[in-house]
């Protein structure tokens, strides 16, 4: 059962270090036909405040269809997804561009993911993204990420990301992001549709995505859009099962994203189902076999325990088993004490070459070079 509250989420409950914005198409045009360079600039102003609180942002967006249908003065009417992906073809360059140019009158660089569902449908391709994108913000790029609309056909059936918001979600999930704040054309959720029902209320804050909620879903689109509130309200469920906050607000707000992350009571404030670290380990733990272990030293075992580290060659005594780059595997302390689990960047053969080694003769030991790390911390989750 859900539970609807006047009470704003507790500023200081929430301290956010990753956030991931979504906006939508119909934030992007301003509700027209074409991109609002003026909305995106605001957003990227209000993304580099986010950047100088401190804080790593990720943006997912829409608009390359619509950015393509307009250079090329198509009818709006067409929707085909042949035409959509022609048009998609033409605006991402488009809109990468104007990002661009926004995001540098701000000294960021910005970086463009395309995904299809099939990138992060497996195991190895969901690594591949994560690894990436955490990449990119290691380095202090701001990741710009959409659906791969040119090659991406999932939407004549029902896999389709939903103008990008369950991809928000994944994102989220794929970084361990601290927030989600998906942007769209109204201030939140409400107990009615506002357009109809005047005397609707905004509910600002939701613990449970339940059918109840679900029910309040608005299913009139903007007509440039492929995503409703229904389509919110299950990004908001999916990313709350995995530990992470989420707000749906209004994207043409003054300063919403600021707000928001200052704890200020904006839109509707989805609270998450579980920590972190509970979701990742869980994730972990699901792919976890057998087949592997590594046996690490005292000073590696205390390193993991108490210093959040990632685990590296030298503390490596033994392994165990069998395992490819990728794998799940355990690490074991050298009291036979199951420490931790952890996605590995090294197969067992190439763990057992370069184990006791300096993370600086990885490349010359093997030829070649996947990390510093056996296990990155951000792979690794303590048992």
């Amino acid at each position: 059962m859900s539970t609807e509250s006047s009470k704003a989420p507790d500023p200081d409950s929430r301290l956010y270090h990753r956030v991931v914005v979504k906006a939508g198409t119909a934030v992007l045009t301003g509700g027209n036909s074409s991109l609002d360079i003026s909305v995106m600039a605001r957003l990227a102003d209000q993304i580099a405040q986010l950047r100088r609180m401190g804080m790593e942002v990720l943006l997912v967006t829409s608009g390359a269809i619509a950015a393509g249908r307009d250079a090329l003065g198509q009818p709006r009417e067409r929707r085909d997804v042949p035409f959509r992906q022609v048009m998609a073809a033409v605006g991402q360059g488009r809109l990468m561009h104007t990002y661009q140019e926004l995001f540098s009158t701000h000294d960021i660089i910005v970086a463009q993911a395309l995904l299809t569902r099939a990138d992060i449908d497996d195991r190895q391709g969901y690594l591949n993204v994560r690894d990436s994108l955490l990449g990119l913000l290691e380095a202090g790029v701001v990741p710009i990420i959409n659906e791969n609309d040119v090659v991406a056909v999932e939407e004549i059936g029902a896999d389709v990301f939903g103008d990008n918001d369950t991809l928000s979600a994944l994102v989220s999930n794929l970084v361990d992001a601290d927030l989600l704040v998906i942007l769209t054309d109204t201030p939140g959720l409400y107990t009615a549709d506002p357009s109809l029902h005047p005397e609707a209320r905004l509910i600002p804050r939701v613990d449970r995505v339940d059918q109840a909620i679900k029910d309040l879903a608005n299913e009139e689109r903007h007509p440039w859009s492929r995503g409703g509130m229904a389509t919110k309200l299950e990004a908001a469920r999916l990313a709350t099962s995995w530990g992470v906050a989420v707000v749906i607000a209004g994207g043409d707000e003054k300063d919403i994203l600021p707000d928001i992350v200052a704890g200020k009571e904006r839109g509707t404030f989805f609270t998450p189902g579980a920590s972190k670290m509970e979701s990742r380990r869980r994730w972990l733990l699901s792919g976890l076999s057998t087949r592997g272990e590594i046996i690490v030293d005292d000073g590696a075992s205390s390193a993991l325990r108490s210093n959040n580290r990632s685990l590296l060659p030298a503390g490596v005594k033994e392994v165990r088993g069998e395992f490819s780059r990728h794998d799940a595997i355990l690490i074991v302390d050298a009291q036979g004490v199951k420490i931790a689990c952890g996605v590995t960047n090294y197969s067992s053969a190439e763990v057992t070459a370069i184990k006791g080694l300096r993370s600086d003769r990885i490349q010359d030991t093997l030829g070649h070079r996947y990390g510093d790390e056996i296990v990155h911390r951000n792979n690794l989750a303590l048992l």
